[in-house]
């Protein structure tokens, strides 16, 4: 199967970790050898309810049945979008009330720009140094490490970067900008949070100046930093939220939201401004709407903080210099990039599923399913701590 894998499907990198998935269940995944792996990464963030809920394939069982794709997005009235975009609206703020849902969390970002282009009728984007908001276009136009994008120029005209929390650099936001796009916390930089309100000061600059605020919750949302999205912790509400991964319980996902009045001009002017085939597909919708009822009927958020300090309290060790992030969106930085790769790599054959971040080489992501137990967190942890321990016993 290897060599199959190797030979008929396309690679992202020369050294793919090839492990041959059999099944995957609750927090663990086992490869064809029967071998257990406890997750602590749940599919780069995406299994948020762990593998295999329950609820999650019941509702897809159940919508199986009904129907599957039966016309491009929004012409039709199908139930699982509209549940799932009406449980949305209802636990987040003003204005935030109208959902558009795509394919994908890089889709969701081109849908964002684009809204945020029409409405403002500007052009320029700006957006943060070390950002990563997908692999798209437009996505990449935004994404602040030139090192990923420089072979796929020409990329989007007019989008300038600042560095994300420095205050000094809010004056580069004025009234040619359309958008301003951020990640909550950002992801590919190292899981590094917002600090001194500088959420709310972009916000205040983005009103003063008639730019729109797009925030990219698709890593940080659907309760993975202890609140349904991450920008209930910094007194921030964006014009476009931007969400996936999580929402889907497993299923491929995307979607922006914005305000009935925002989100009403795609459908004019010109027609048709934002178009799909499979957005809103209602086995998917069906799945995402069972997963955000689970993440948002137990206390799984609640659970999140608290797995965090539990995290904290027992990875402590002197090659770790740094535990970064919120809830459960946490990167181990060790100290040096040959630390991050041997852990990564021992803990996998041990059994243990860590990973990189994409552009900070000194962190570990820690991104386990919300509804991993505290005895596969302290499980999980020792084997770091023991792998780290070999580690400091060679050098």
């Amino acid at each position: 199967m290897k060599v199959e894998f190797l030979k008929y499907q396309a690679q992202t990198t020369t050294m793919p970790l090839a492990m041959e998935v059999s099944h995957a269940e609750g927090s663990y995944i086992y490869d064809t050898n029967g071998k257990a792996y406890l997750d602590f990464v749940a599919g780069v963030s995406a299994c948020t309810i762990g593998h295999g809920n329950s609820r999650v394939i019941e509702a897809i069982k159940k919508q199986l049945d009904k129907y599957l794709h039966v016309m491009v997005y929004g012409e039709y009235i199908q139930k699982p979008a509209v549940e799932l975009t009406k449980l949305l609206a209802s636990h987040l703020p003003k204005p935030l009330e109208k959902t558009y849902l795509t394919n994908s969390g890089t889709e969701a970002i081109e849908g964002a720009l684009k809204l945020a282009k029409r409405a403002t009728q500007r052009s320029e984007i700006i957006a943060a140094n070390k950002a990563y908001h997908g692999n798209t276009m437009g996505s990449l136009s935004v994404m602040g490490f030139e090192e990923r994008k420089q072979a796929f120029r020409p990329l989007l005209p007019d989008v300038r970067f600042i560095g994300f929390n420095n205050a000094s650099h809010l004056k580069h936001i004025t009234k040619k900008t359309a958008c301003v796009i951020l990640e909550t916390l950002q992801g590919g930089a190292g899981f590094i949070e917002p600090k001194k309100g500088y959420l709310r000061k972009v916000r205040e600059r983005c009103t003063e100046v008639g730019a729109l605020l797009i925030l990219d919750e698709i890593q940080p949302g659907i309760g993975r930093t202890g609140k349904l999205f991450g920008f209930e912790h910094y007194n921030c509400i964006p014009d476009i939220l931007v969400t996936g991964k999580g929402l889907g319980g497993g299923m491929p996902i995307g979607a922006f939201t914005a305000s009935g009045q925002l989100m009403d001009l795609l459908m004019d002017n010109p027609k048709l401004g934002h178009i799909t085939t499979f957005g809103g597909h209602p086995l998917i919708a069906a799945a995402a709407h069972a997963t955000l009822k689970e993440v948002l009927e137990n206390d799984l958020m609640e659970n999140a903080l608290k797995k965090e300090q539990l995290i904290r309290n027992h990875l402590k060790h002197p090659l770790i210099t740094e535990i970064r992030g919120k809830g459960l969106m946490l990167a181990l930085i060790v100290q040096s990039s040959d630390i991050a790769n041997s852990l990564i790599l021992e803990c996998q054959n041990k059994g243990l599923i860590l990973f990189w971040l994409l552009f900070e080489p000194k962190a570990v992501r820690i991104t386990p399913p919300l509804t991993i137990s505290d005895e596969d967190i302290i499980k999980g942890c020792n084997m770091i701590l023991d792998t780290l321990d070999e580690t400091a016993s060679k050098s």
